[in-house]
């Protein structure tokens, strides 16, 4: 919180929070936090392969999704389907879904396996990021549609125009 204090004194909108690493309690402090004194909270997700990748023991990325839904933030890091972050098209889909959309029907081919009705809770903007460069656009926006936050860093920066 000092952090997201010390931020918001200096004008910064935007506060970046890692979830996993950070742990729940302290993300959901954090998100009252931020709505509490209009700043945004980004949300990362490193340390999500140590987690939602191991096939014995591990939690679905889409657990993870939700999760932070009910803990609190405004953009999430969900997968890109192209660049370096590459996942299942339709689970992907299955992914954006649950963070944006107030209500999802079932649909097991994109990882959906119960209707889940959010009711009023706020939903996430889900934040494509890793590998992507501008040549990914037409996809992208094809896949997220407008209601998305494209991150271009090294990707771009490094692309061999």
């Amino acid at each position: 919180i000092k952090r997201a204090e010390c931020a918001k004194e200096l004008g910064v909108p935007i506060i970046m929070h890692d979830y996993l690493t950070g742990g729940f309690t302290a993300n959901t402090s954090l998100a009252h936090y931020c709505r509490d004194h209009s700043l945004l909270l980004h949300i990362h997700r490193a340390m999500h392969a140590v987690i939602d990748r191991q096939k014995i023991h591990g939690m679905h990325f889409r657990v993870l999704a939700k999760a932070l839904r009910l803990s609190g933030g405004d953009h999430l890091h969900a997968g890109t389907v192209v660049g370096k972050l590459e996942g299942e098209r339709e689970v992907t889909l299955g992914f954006v879904d649950l963070m944006r959309d107030n209500f999802c029907e079932k649909d097991r081919k994109r990882g959906i396996y119960f209707t889940q009705d959010w009711v009023s809770l706020p939903g996430v903007i889900p934040v494509a990021s890793g590998g992507i460069h501008v040549w990914h656009m037409p996809a992208l926006v094809e896949i997220f549609g407008d209601d998305a936050c494209l991150q271009f860093g090294g990707g771009t920066l490094g692309h061999p125009w």
